[in-house]
């Protein structure tokens, strides 16, 4: 089993084989009993990257501690979004940006409440202690809250790509991030 990550307000819980697989398959009380609460219902549509993540911890089995997590309201266990390495440190893919590249979600009802900065901040620190200190964020120019968080927290633009999704900013940022609680 994968050790929790936390924060003041969250619990950051890997999300294993078994319980992508049994959100794959629409079964919630499988899910839930592996996860200790309920999964969201934002989760529950998130069917590709549940995929995508169990399929590339099937290819490299090293990825898992990097893979995705619920984030976990510790005061009730709400699932309020999920946090995920998009591939274990120094993968090529991040053509030297930086070490290792993290994505993000919280849901509609739990936006404006600061739960991203705290997850980001947390994993980011998971991150630095296993080595991998310069981070790096992908977001669409357009998507202006997380761009003013990467900002708060020190990321600065380094680029731009065109991916499935579109066009991305590529922001970096060193470890401590600016309002780290290390």
């Amino acid at each position: 089993m994968i050790e929790d990550v936390s924060s003041p307000r969250l619990i950051l819980r890997h999300l294993d084989a078994d319980f992508l697989e049994s959100c794959l398959r629409g079964d919630t009380d499988a899910a839930a009993a592996r996860l200790g609460s309920r999964p969201a219902e934002g989760w529950m549509v998130e069917t590709a990257l549940m995929a995508m993540r169990l399929a590339d911890m099937a290819e490299d089995s090293a990825y898992a501690p990097w893979s995705v997590r619920a984030l976990l309201r510790r005061d009730d266990l709400a699932m309020v979004g999920h946090i995920n390495f998009h591939t274990r440190p120094g993968h090529p893919y991040l053509n030297g940006y930086g070490d290792v590249e993290l994505g993000y979600a919280v849901y509609p009802e739990f936006r404006r409440q600061g739960y991203a900065r705290e997850a980001l901040l947390a994993m980011a620190g998971w991150a630095a202690s296993g080595g991998a200190a310069k981070l790096v964020l992908s977001i669409e120019p357009g998507n202006l809250p997380s761009q003013r968080l990467a900002a708060q927290l020190g990321f600065a633009k380094v680029g731009q790509v065109r991916d499935d999704d579109g066009c991305e900013d590529v922001l970096t940022a060193d470890w401590p991030l600016l309002g780290a609680f290390v």
